[in-house]
């Protein structure tokens, strides 16, 4: 059946693999890049980490020339630090090239789900099928190769020393450690480069086959978007709800304006003043472009004055939220224009009892 998963892994996929205990990781290189650490600082004055067991020999015979019975606990501290002076500057040097070549990986990744017990695990018959799986068997193969490139850096090093390996035994026993020493080092050197350059190419072909195992179907895509984002559906309703709510509040605002100021076509702001109540307008609505075109739509309806005013428009917009006071540096400009509507009003309200007046007369 041909493989429908096409595409990429997405930032989810990559979290929850993370999470499983699935990451990238290259345990050859580490290992490599940690071997390669020790063989430099053991080439990096040899002198010191040798004297430093001539110090340990000659104190012993000294001690056994002379005579002296030693302590058994005095013994053990001149091993213990002999043992120490060596062991721990190398497990220093190689705990800090394993984090660091595992940190250049991605990072620690510690998963709890990874640790979680699988009984399946422990079953002998699985174990077996896996011994002998055509994964192991490949892996096997693969460090085929770098064990042959190793087998002939070492017969080729050994053929090129070999007159002088076979007069080794006339040579003083400093020389002959030094042969010994030098030989070891160029094949100890010769092997971490080979192991590096494969270990390389194993990780590149571990990150195809990691990026490769990650990839999602499109339907996977489909569903982990629509889990993300929430389905258009129902998010279709929230904003027709979301709507009819706030066309509701603004239905309800507008009827308590006391005016609406516009620019005239882009901001719009409603206004409510009660001089026996309030201490200054409050905005109770505004908007720009359509909802602004809504505001004014509905002071029509209600019967709110529109009065076109540009600067004083942008500026309430900016200035005040809705439900908050207008900034008594607009008290002036807002006062007079409420001031010009209510001399309109009640020159209009005088007119219609006029008008009514003279009609009763008549």
């Amino acid at each position: 059946m041909p493989d429908d998963r096409t595409e990429k892994a997405s930032p989810k996929r990559r979290t929850t693999a993370a999470e499983e205990g699935q990451v990238l990781r290259s345990r050859d290189l580490i290992s490599t890049v940690t071997l390669l650490s020790v063989v430099f600082v053991l080439a990096f004055h040899p002198e010191v980490w040798i004297g430093r067991w001539q110090t340990y020999f000659s104190r012993v015979l000294e001690s056994s020339i002379h005579g002296e019975r030693s302590d058994q606990s005095q013994l053990f501290g001149w091993t213990t630090l002999a043992v120490a002076q060596w062991v721990i500057p190398l497990f220093g040097v190689a705990f800090v090239m394993a984090v660091a070549s595992t940190l250049a990986q991605g990072g620690i990744n510690i998963s709890p789900k990874a640790f979680a017990p699988k009984f399946t695990r422990l079953n002998p018959v699985n174990n077996v099928k896996q011994l002998f799986s055509l994964a192991v068997l490949s892996r096997v193969l693969k460090s085929l190769l770098p064990s042959a490139v190793i087998l002939y850096l070492a017969l080729n090093l050994m053929l090129k020393q070999a007159p002088t390996i076979l007069h080794a035994a006339r040579l003083p026993a400093r020389a002959a450690l030094a042969l010994l020493g030098h030989i070891c080092y160029s094949l100890a050197w010769q092997s971490g480069l080979v192991l590096l350059a494969w270990s390389g190419v194993d990780y590149i072909l571990q990150r195809q086959t990691f990026e490769k195992s990650l990839r999602m179907t499109k339907q996977e895509v489909r569903r982990e978007n629509k889990d993300n984002e929430g389905n258009p559906q129902v998010k279709g309703r929230i904003r027709r709800l979301r709507r009819e709510a706030m066309r509701r509040s603004l239905q309800k605002s507008m009827e308590r304006a006391t005016a609406v100021i516009t620019n005239p076509t882009h901001y719009a702001v409603a206004l409510e003043y009660r001089p026996a109540t309030m201490a200054a307008p409050v905005v109770v609505a505004k908007g720009r472009n359509l909802l602004a075109q809504r505001i004014k739509e509905l002071a029509r309806w209600h019967e709110v004055p529109i009065v076109e005013n540009p600067p004083l428009a942008q500026a309430l917009f900016k200035a005040a939220e809705i439900d908050q006071m207008i900034p008594p540096n607009l008290y002036a400009a807002v006062a007079e224009i409420l001031a010009f509507l209510y001399r309109a009003q009640m020159r209009m309200q005088a007119a219609a009892r006029r008008g009514a007046a003279s009609g009763a007369a008549r």
